[in-house]
């Protein structure tokens, strides 16, 4: 699956002319480094789409994403395994970390609440208590909450949330 996942970071030919290079980037000075901050993903129909210049692994995270985008919410799915017929938020957020490099093994929330470096990354950051995590990946919050009535599972979303009572976590140099 991660091969799946892997080819599909490079954006066909028609979704390349839909999103022109540098699309949803700020201008920075020479020398700065391009981050979600200031070269954030887009949000099209549901789907996200990269920066160009995002690193592999939040290439990788962002297709994960769009893969589960959808998918049924199952309480405790995607723990026994990564791969599930429906996802909490827990198993989600696993899901897309794996398919990314970045994470061996399914975790719980709480587990989320102390994975990676401590702090906002610059890429990809995960929101963990005992209860909930969700994740932002190039500005975008990937989340099983916050769905329209009648709508639940993972997706996409551009609103920001309260991260009050989260411990916020990201992989080292992302």
């Amino acid at each position: 699956m991660l091969c799946l996942l892997t080819a599909g970071v490079a954006a066909p030919a028609a979704r390349a002319e839909q999103v022109p290079w540098g699309a949803g980037c700020m201008p920075t000075p020479p020398g700065t480094m391009r981050t979600s901050a200031n070269c954030g993903a887009e949000l099209i129909e549901g789907r996200a789409i990269a920066p160009p210049s995002a690193p592999i692994p939040v290439k990788r995270a962002i297709a994960a994403a769009n893969h589960l985008r959808g998918r049924t919410y199952v309480w405790g799915g995607g723990h026994a395994s990564f791969v599930s017929r429906g996802y909490d938020c827990s198993g989600a957020v696993s899901y897309v970390l794996h398919a990314a490099g970045l994470l061996g093994t399914t975790m719980v929330s709480g587990q989320l609440a102390y994975w990676g470096a401590g702090g906002e990354g610059h890429w990809i950051s995960v929101y963990a208590n005992a209860e909930h995590v969700y994740m932002v990946i190039a500005g975008l919050r990937f989340d099983t909450r916050s769905d329209p009535p009648g709508v639940r599972g993972p997706r996409w979303h551009r609103a920001k949330v309260d991260g009050a009572g989260f411990a916020a976590r990201h992989p080292a140099g992302l």
